[in-house]
């Protein structure tokens, strides 16, 4: 039999990506989320969390800027593979050495298009809209020292209609993510 493999997942903000994945996981023969960690004391994935009985951890920006604490509460939780769900801070350098490849993330919209420090959520639909781009979608990838640069695993595109706002584009993304992160994580690490 297969060793399990332990996830944590590391969110910013509401958690519906997080939630998403802990439910996929929740009952899978080698994969299990083993807690979510966050940088936002008031993030609904701490809550989402909680809700699904998986440990939740908050640590502050410089915590991350200096990330050993991170690293042992990791080591601590057995975490095979980091996953970024909706998390807004920059990886510390440690941490993708003691993590080479084995760090995903999920990314509003098409890499390398709308890439890069400070494209993240509303910013990133904004600035597909004000393009005017037919078309929008996820990129799913691995994590290096560089926002948004890591080698893509997966992408799933939508079209964008003329009268589409950043909002509307945002929920057809989400459901994108929602629809193909769980399947995609669960792909990437059965082969690795």
């Amino acid at each position: 039999m297969t060793d399990p493999k332990n996830i944590a997942v590391l969110a910013s903000g509401s958690g519906s990506n997080a939630e998403k994945i802990i439910q996929y996981f929740k009952n899978h023969k080698i994969i299990n989320v083993s807690c979510v960690i966050t940088n936002n004391e008031n993030a609904g994935a701490i809550e989402r969390a909680e809700k699904a009985n998986v440990p939740s951890r908050y640590f502050s920006k410089t915590d991350f800027e200096n990330p050993e604490y991170i690293l042992r509460y990791l080591k601590t939780n057995k975490v095979d593979f980091i996953v970024l769900a909706g998390f807004l801070l920059k990886i510390a350098p440690e941490i993708i050495a003691e993590y080479p490849d084995r760090i995903i993330n999920i990314h509003p919209a098409l890499l390398p298009k709308y890439g890069g420090k400070g494209m993240y959520g509303h910013f990133v639909h904004e600035a597909v809209i004000l393009n005017k781009e037919e078309e929008s979608g996820i990129t799913i990838h691995l994590v290096n020292e560089n926002y948004d640069e890591g080698e893509i695993i997966f992408q799933a595109k939508c079209s964008i209609s003329p009268q589409m706002g950043a909002k509307q584009l945002s929920a057809k993304v989400q459901q994108l993510e929602h629809q193909h992160f769980p399947k995609v994580i669960e792909e990437f690490l059965e082969k690795h």
